[in-house]
């Protein structure tokens, strides 16, 4: 069975994940881990508080590392690789570093930097995101874009799926659409508890650090096919330093990323790490895909003999 590997982005992290994987990899989680980071991965991952464990700079590197160090042991267990993988926001670096564009190490250097610079981008002013629940593109487009003609702040930040689109911009601006969204033709406006417009202009400090980094790391060529969110294409290694630099300032194309790939015949999708948000918006988006979750090593068995086609299929 051909498929498709997904991993989560900042959102799915909680207190306790990786517990196994901790147990397992303490070559990846702890050694390599805390050599990089300068603090124990497994201290906020096991113990918590949970709001540090959602600190921007604390999430996205823990995040990164738990979802990379199961599918490494997925990899070595699964007889055959996907044919594609796909990331959503941070975790397109998960995508990349499972396609061995980059070794483990150097992608979470790369993710740590990545955590600080979007941080202090968000703390340098106030500025959030909100969820419109039954707007598509095109409308959130519509407001977006009227907002800033009246010389406010605000953007289409996630296509996640049908009927689903983050929009980032200023306390304001998130402030006035809660206000008039249903006037707006929106269904409801949920906001989010970001640390900041993520996927937006207020991000530029964070895309300009990005790219001197990026610009100095050499990338591998792709084991598989990574899709980048900024196009919503397979991603030409040439072009990766500067698509992952301008995916913090543009939106995340998730949904036309897991149409494309149904367009192209995979009807098998993987979400490999904490939570299982990519599965619900491959499910919402391709109409009659497999979508499969591996959260732990527990469900690692059961995940296999369906990808190898010996269990039923899960919709």
């Amino acid at each position: 069975m051909s498929y498709a590997i997904l991993f989560p982005g900042q959102g799915s992290q909680f207190v306790g994940m990786g517990a196994d994987l901790f147990e397992a990899r303490p070559d990846l989680l702890v050694d390599q881990a805390d050599e990089v980071l300068g603090w124990s991965l497994r201290d906020f991952c096991l113990k918590g508080p949970e709001e540090e464990l959602t600190r921007t700079e604390r999430a996205q590197p823990a995040l990164f590392a738990v979802a990379f160090a199961l599918w490494d042991e997925l990899r070595k267990r699964v007889s055959h690789p996907p044919v594609a993988a796909a990331g959503h926001s941070l975790g397109e670096y998960t995508a990349l570093a499972a396609a061995e564009v980059f070794d483990f190490p150097t992608a979470l250097r790369i993710v740590a930097l990545r955590g600080r610079a979007m941080a202090a981008a968000g703390d340098a002013e106030p500025s959030s995101m909100a969820a419109l629940i039954g707007a598509d593109q095109e409308k959130a487009e519509e407001i977006a874009a009227s907002r800033r003609s009246s010389d406010g702040r605000l953007w289409v930040a996630n296509l996640n799926a049908p009927g689903q689109v983050v929009v980032a911009g200023g306390a304001a601006d998130i402030e006035w659409l809660q206000q008039k969204g249903r006037s707006l033709g929106v269904r409801r406006v949920v906001p989010l508890k970001v640390a900041g417009a993520f996927h937006s202009p207020f991000m530029a400090p964070a895309q300009a650090q990005l790219a001197a980094r990026l610009a100095s790391v050499h990338l591998g060529e792709p084991a598989f096919p990574v899709w980048s969110n900024v196009t919503a294409a397979e991603a030409d290694p040439e072009q990766l330093p500067e698509l992952l630099a301008r995916q913090v300032v543009a939106p995340v194309r998730f949904s036309d990323t897991i149409l494309g790939m149904a367009e192209q015949g995979i009807q098998t999708f993987l979400h490999v790490g904490p939570g299982d948000v990519t599965a619900g918006m491959a499910r919402r988006t391709a109409s009659g895909c497999d979508a499969l979750v591996l959260n732990d090593l527990a469900g690692m068995n059961e995940t296999i003999l369906k990808l190898e086609g010996d269990g039923e299929e899960t919709r």
